[in-house]
């Protein structure tokens, strides 16, 4: 599942006429670089969850054939759901476990590496803290996530990218509601799982980010972008 509900907010005067999956990194809407990366690994079909200017995300994707991929569509009314009740409301469309991308980041991450563990509720993907997020979100302890401090573990941001059980959400509302006090909960308990990603990896949440984003790919010969998700 793609996550391309959100109205970019922090990303406007450019989304006030163009969903911010639409923006174009290396002559590519960010979503395209998701879409091959997944066909790439192997991944067939795909849930994209939309909502502001659904419309012309549709019309830019179609059934996702261009990609190697099948496109299923998640409606939302705008801004209603929040990321935890996206995925809720698409859970019908969606295997167990599923793998769930946030659509505004680019990374060379291989899917081919998460793996299903019937432990935990989420296998998450954490990297070094950015600039913009340097207090970090969970610590790392082995494999696991915890809140709270252990030793030397490390705090490291979550990806944005993840392979969650449909058993994560049982009991949730059938409404608007956050995907992060979700985690809090289960790491708490010892049930999120956990892989450090070193390579590349940017959230392109800002004007600046893009840009920075554009340039870095616009100096690599097409052949040497970073396939991204």
């Amino acid at each position: 599942m793609i996550l391309a509900a959100g109205r970019g907010e922090r990303l406007r005067p450019l989304t006030d006429t163009v969903p911010k999956v639409l923006l174009e990194v290396a002559g590519q809407p960010l979503i395209a670089h998701h879409l091959v990366a997944l066909a790439n690994a192997g991944i067939e079909r795909v849930v994209i969850n939309v909502a502001y200017l659904a419309d012309k995300i549709q019309q830019t994707l179609g059934n996702g054939n261009r990609y190697g991929v099948t496109i299923h569509y998640s409606h939302e009314r705008a801004g209603a759901l929040e990321t935890g009740g996206g995925i809720r409301q698409a859970l019908a469309l969606l295997s167990d476990p599923f793998l769930v991308i946030n659509g505004d980041i680019l990374s060379d991450f291989n899917f081919q590496q998460l793996t299903s563990n019937e432990k935990s509720l989420a296998h998450l993907v954490m990297i070094d803290n950015p600039r913009h997020n340097p207090a970090g979100d969970f610590f790392l302890i082995g494999n696991k996530l915890s809140t709270s401090p252990s030793g030397n573990a490390p705090r490291l941001t979550y990806a944005g990218i993840g392979l969650y059980q449909q058993a994560l959400f049982k009991d949730t509302p059938n409404r608007r509601f956050p995907l992060a006090p979700l985690l809090h909960k289960a790491a708490a308990r010892g049930q999120i799982s956990a892989t450090r990603h070193s390579g590349y990896w940017v959230d392109v949440g800002t004007p600046a980010r893009l840009a920075e984003a554009r340039s870095r790919h616009e100096l690599m010969p097409s052949n040497e972008v970073p396939p991204s998700i």
